[in-house]
């Protein structure tokens, strides 16, 4: 019976499968379309506080007159804009910025602080405050990367311009950039990789930016925005945050070039500036598939790869950006893998990708050390708390590499367990002392098993 359900699991869930009733985005169903929210029909997302029927009705249609957007710095300042833009600020709980003002700080003073936000606005005395510049670790790297973060007031602020011209900069937006953006995300743009590859779309450019965000050209950036926006004051506060100083420790100085990575403003403003590339790109007939900064382009032949890769080095070059020489290269990915997204393809397996796979074994390692002064149960319960998130993106893999999740777990946990027991009067092994079921009676959670429910509840 136990060989029969082996045979009976399929080696892994396509990107294309859900369970029934979760949202799947670009890819709805025939038939099911009116169930799910459209992520190219802005008038689903955009702010209703901002934008009224005929403000989008004039954006969908395209008839803004001189094809620019005036008039539109009442609406940042906006009380109701600035109320509810602040009530999302707050919902994140992210940290203080140079003022040291927190989330909790600004609460108790909400009514008040929204209406000086008002006021300096209006009155155009408003000026952010230096961003506070702080080092975190780099997903799978030993590597830093900076993360700016500005003041609560500043966020806020951000916010409310964000839901001002967000709308009007994402109408331009190629349906093949996924990052940062409504109703799309990361299983999106592996959905469109899964269904390339499997068309025959075998041959892969990996392409990697140097530094994108802190090497952006700040006046090149703002001239694309006033390419649809013409309302000075909207661009003087946008160029404002653009020159932001940055503090760290008891130094301060302005970037010349870059977005701070951190800031609400950055994600638009960055998708907008690789926005050309992505339209060049599908012009010219290459399937191109970008989350953010990264991307990869995926060709019939290696020839059409070599060619695609070219004309982005001429992109790159010409937008004054740079391609990491040592992370971009052309792949063909039936005899060598390729990563997108934490996750790494070759052929029909698709694993976590080593960064990602080393990454979740260091967690497991810092959750079970050998010497620990937490309960079974306790230490259980954080290693749930991982691996459900976890499973929650890398549920599409193939079920091997589950398995071998499982095996790591328990192996730790009986490591813990021998430290606490070492008189064995019976001379059982671990397994012995140990079965897997003893795990699954301390409630812990199975990947495998999780793989398995998964694959159940999607159709097929």
């Amino acid at each position: 019976m136990k060989n029969e359900s082996k045979e009976r699991l399929p080696e892994r869930v396509p990107f294309t499968d859900i369970p029934t009733g979760e949202t799947m985005s670009l890819f709805a169903p025939a038939g099911m379309d009116h169930l799910l929210p459209d992520p190219k029909n802005i008038a689903q997302w955009a702010h209703q506080v901002v934008w009224t029927d005929r403000m989008l009705e004039t954006l969908l249609n395209n008839q803004v007159k001189g094809g620019k957007w005036h008039a539109l710095f009442d609406k940042v300042y906006s009380e109701l804009n600035l109320f509810d833009s602040a009530c999302k600020v707050l919902d994140k709980k992210g940290a203080a910025g140079v003022d040291r003002q927190t989330v909790s700080d600004f609460a108790e003073q909400e009514l008040r602080e929204i209406q000086l936000l008002h006021e300096e606005l209006r009155e155009g005395r408003y000026r952010p405050s230096p961003v506070r510049r702080v080092w975190i670790p780099k997903p799978g790297s030993q590597d830093l990367r900076p993360l700016g973060i500005p003041t609560v007031r500043d966020r806020v602020v951000q916010t409310a311009l964000v839901h001002v011209i967000e709308p009007i900069l994402d109408h331009t937006f190629h349906e093949r950039s996924f990052g940062f953006r409504r109703g799309r995300g990361c299983h999106d743009a592996l959905r469109v990789v899964e269904e390339k590859l499997a068309a025959g779309y075998v041959y892969v450019v990996d392409a990697d930016l140097k530094g994108y965000f802190d090497s952006i050209p700040k006046d090149r950036l703002l001239a694309m925005v006033n390419e649809q926006i013409s309302d000075r004051r909207v661009l003087s506060l946008i160029k404002n945050y653009l020159d932001q100083s940055i503090m760290e420790e008891l130094r301060t100085w302005t970037p010349e070039s870059g977005v701070p990575q951190g800031a609400v403003l950055s994600p638009v403003l960055s998708n907008l500036y690789l926005n050309p590339l992505d339209h060049q790109m599908a012009e010219s007939g290459f399937e191109m598939v970008r989350y953010a900064d990264d991307f990869v382009i995926l060709c019939r032949s290696q020839a059409e790869a070599e060619a695609a890769l070219a004309m982005v080095r001429t992109w790159v070059e010409g937008a004054g950006l740079i391609l990491h020489p040592e992370k971009t290269h052309i792949v063909d990915s039936r005899e060598k893998s390729f990563s997108f997204l934490g996750y790494s393809f070759r052929g029909k397996y698709i694993f976590p990708r080593k960064k990602s796979h080393e990454k979740f074994i260091a967690r497991i390692r810092e959750l079970t050390p050998r010497k620990s002064g937490q309960s079974l149960t306790v230490t259980i319960q954080k290693i749930n708390q991982m691996t459900r998130g976890w499973f929650g993106y890398f549920r599409h893999c193939y079920w091997p590499a589950y398995k071998g999740y499982d095996g790591l777990i328990r192996r730790r946990l009986r490591c813990q367990l021998l430290k606490r027991h070492r008189l064995n009067p019976n001379r059982q092994s671990r397994t012995q002392r140990w079965p897997n079921a003893y795990f699954t009676m301390q409630g812990l959670w199975s990947l495998q098993d999780a793989f398995i429910r998964f694959a159940q509840s999607c159709s097929y």
